[in-house]
């Protein structure tokens, strides 16, 4: 009996037992459909991180709508207007922090060049901070409606100088061509500003890089996680095969214990592969008619086909380890629990690898997954091509070889 017999006669009973084909092929499905709906329903549902800002409007007139306006403009502040007396009480009751007064005679007194004042009230527990931040939008945007009063003021005044002046210069300097094209820079000067500011802090911009989709992080993910749980099926059916027997029969012909665990390892290999072609397929084509954005497979076929094979390899490695250290069905269900969904979470099947990089620094790099989770990563969302993954690659192999070694130096071939 060869390696090949032994792993279609495991094949075979995989392909009989509708509980197995449900997990392998449904259930990670199921699990990327799920994830990709809740990411979506948070992503619809973001709360406004602006600062509320309730403004009372005393005044009403042109100026104060387009303070309001420039507030909003501004960004930083969510404006809302709310009447004087339920201001008060709302600020008494702690229901808002604070809260804008725009006075009455605000359009004319802007409208005459006079000095009018802004009232910023805030609630004796307020958030400094966020005052502070408040006081800030409010003043500037306040300034800026200021210089725009004072200019448009000098312009007239140097119509009303050019009164005696030439017919042909008094149409040139005309006050109302002035203020128009004063007021039209204005505008302009809002929409395009002439200077702007880019923050950056040295040493962190590939730290800031846009961060992928949900779909673009569940596919791979997900299909980490389940290809490594497949090596629960690679060490329940050693244990079948020893306590019904078989198992010795097998020791009984002419193979050699490595190419005997081969055997039992090609049947999860095979099923590794056809379980991340069904959830590639699905990730391309299901998650459009579903209303999710699909996802890409990268630049480099070679690389993503390598890759695939290297995951389906370890995982298949790992479950000869769970074999060998496990005695009883119980402690193979237990086992497998614990490190595959662990070393799963850990690694970043389920939390982006990337987030659990700043949580718990090099610790996930000690584990198999978060090497498959970056290859996969790398090549699906990032577009890398073979050398760019090549340290993945070989970490991967790494764990291979090293499951594999173990597996068969621990293993009970009685």
């Amino acid at each position: 009996m060869s390696a090949l017999s032994i792993a279609l006669k495991d094949i075979q009973i995989t392909l009989k037992d509708r509980g197995a084909l449900i997990q392998l092929f449904l259930l990670p499905l199921l699990f990327i459909v799920a994830y990709s709906a809740v990411a979506a329903a948070f992503e619809a549902g973001d709360v406004d991180a602006r600062i509320p800002l309730p403004v009372v409007d005393l005044d009403g007139g042109s100026e104060a709508q387009a303070l309001l306006d420039a507030l909003d403009m501004a960004g930083g502040v969510q404006v809302e207007l709310i009447d004087e007396g339920e201001a008060q009480q709302k600020l008494e009751a702690s229901e808002i922090a604070r809260h804008l007064t725009i006075p009455e005679d605000f359009t004319e007194g802007i409208l005459e060049g006079r000095t009018v004042t802004l009232r910023l009230i805030s609630h004796p527990d307020a958030n400094l901070e966020s005052t502070e931040a408040v006081r800030l939008v409010v003043e500037g945007v306040a300034q800026d409606m200021a210089l725009e009063s004072q200019i448009l003021a000098s312009l007239q005044q140097m119509g009303e100088m050019q009164a005696n002046a030439p017919p042909e210069y008094q149409e040139a300097f005309a006050a109302e061509k002035l203020i128009s094209q004063a007021q039209s820079q204005f505008t302009q000067s809002r929409d395009r500003p002439l200077v702007t500011i880019a923050q950056s802090v040295p040493g962190q911009e590939s730290e800031k890089e846009e961060l992928p989709g949900t779909a673009e992080v569940a596919v791979p993910g997900f299909t980490v996680l389940f290809v490594f749980l497949t090596a629960q099926a690679t060490a329940r059916s050693i244990y079948d095969e020893k306590k019904l027997g078989s198992f010795r029969r097998l020791m009984a012909a002419p193979i050699s214990k490595a190419s005997l665990l081969a055997g039992k390892i090609v049947p999860n290999f095979i099923t590794a592969l056809i379980q991340v072609a069904v959830i590639f397929v699905f990730g391309v084509f299901g998650l459009g008619l579903l209303g999710f954005t699909p996802v890409k497979l990268g630049n480099d076929p070679l690389a993503l086909v390598i890759t695939i094979l290297l995951i389906a390899l370890c995982s298949s490695a790992l479950g000869v380890v769970i074999a060998a250290l496990a005695r009883t069905e119980s402690q193979i269900s237990g086992l497998s629990t614990f490190l595959l969904w662990g070393l799963g979470t850990l690694g970043g099947s389920i939390i982006p690898y990337f987030i659990l990089e700043n949580m718990l620094g090099p610790i996930p790099r000690a584990l198999p997954h978060y090497w498959a989770n970056k290859a996969l990563d790398d090549i699906m969302v990032r577009g890398m091509m073979l050398a760019d993954v090549s340290l993945a690659l070989i970490m991967l192999l790494g764990f291979t070889l090293v499951f594999f070694v173990v597996g068969l130096w621990r293993f009970d071939f009685d």
